[in-house]
């Protein structure tokens, strides 16, 4: 049983500031790093490093070469990472004195994936093996249908949102693993209960991960409803919170763990991320998880 991630590879451009800014103003940074980034390669790392082997999928340009190298060092397979004439994907992201982010991105070599290309990378999985994706690459909603179509269980992470995603074919997928902004979106509703409620009337075979931030992380599917309260630490960065959860909660399902503890082990790994700078390189090793999880104990 395999799992790929295909999915998103940036070069992140990241400003700490004293505040977000606003339109019309002009301020300076406080600092600048440039880092590695993209939500399929955060969540690749995230999963190797909890011990789980991965193999990723997407594009980079020659530009972004050292993505790859990251990978590799990180004990991702990437055999199926493609290297095409356009420039790598990138994000802009600010942080603020209190560790919150905004960000915006310019897709680059991650609009440039080709259904050929898709095929071609899934002819070598099977039925039964995991596909990890999200939505910063091209021909998203053809990826759901191939993947699916080949027996694999689809985990979507449906973010950053658009209008275009609410025409896939969400009813393929097995595992949503989603935030609250997203999950208002996808269901209409503003309370994570009604959220959970409305996707699961949706698509009722669904298993739903909800993040709530602060208050921590809830699951539902058909017959249970689980929370994960927030383990409080002082943020530094939260770019790779998100990311973080997801491949350590994949890991632990994978792994053979029940969903609560699935659910503890991937809010310990998301609070010791947030409490360094930058995205891919603030995810933790298993070990310093594991030191985490049995001092809590």
């Amino acid at each position: 049983m395999k799992i790929l991630v295909f999915g998103s590879l940036n070069i992140d451009h990241v400003y700490q500031m004293d505040h977000f800014v606003q339109a019309g103003e002009t301020v300076s940074a406080l600092d600048y790093q440039k880092n590695e980034g993209g939500k399929g390669l955060n969540q690749a790392i995230a999963l190797s490093k909890a011990g789980q082997e991965t193999y990723i999928a997407g594009a980079i340009g020659q530009d972004g070469l050292f993505l790859q190298d990251l990978l590799q060092s990180g004990g991702v397979n990437t055999r199926h990472l493609q290297i095409v004439s356009h420039p790598t994907g990138h994000a802009i992201i600010q942080v603020d004195r209190q560790g919150q982010n905004c960000i915006f991105i310019c897709g680059g070599a991650n609009q440039q994936i080709s259904q050929q290309m898709m095929d071609d990378i899934l002819a070598q999985f099977s039925a039964g093996d995991y596909i990890l994706m999200q939505n910063e690459i091209s021909n998203g909603d053809y990826l759901v249908r191939a993947a699916h179509a080949r027996g694999m269980h689809v985990i979507l992470n449906p973010s950053p949102l658009s209008p275009a995603l609410m025409d896939w074919p969400l009813e393929l997928v097995e595992w949503f693993i989603l935030n609250e902004i997203e999950g208002a979106a996808l269901s209409g509703k503003d309370s994570p209960d009604d959220m959970l409620d409305a996707l699961l009337s949706a698509y009722p075979k669904a298993h739903i991960v909800l993040t709530l931030g602060g208050d921590g992380a809830v699951y539902a599917d058909d017959h249970e409803r689980l929370h994960q309260p927030a383990i409080s630490v002082q943020a530094v960065d939260t770019t790779a919170a998100g990311d973080t959860f997801t491949g350590y909660f994949f890991h632990a399902i994978l792994a053979g763990y029940s969903v609560s503890a699935a659910l503890k082990e991937a809010a310990v790994a998301a609070s010791i991320a947030v409490s360094r700078p930058g995205a891919g390189r603030s995810i933790p090793l298993y070990a310093e998880v594991k030191a985490q999880l049995a001092n809590q104990q």
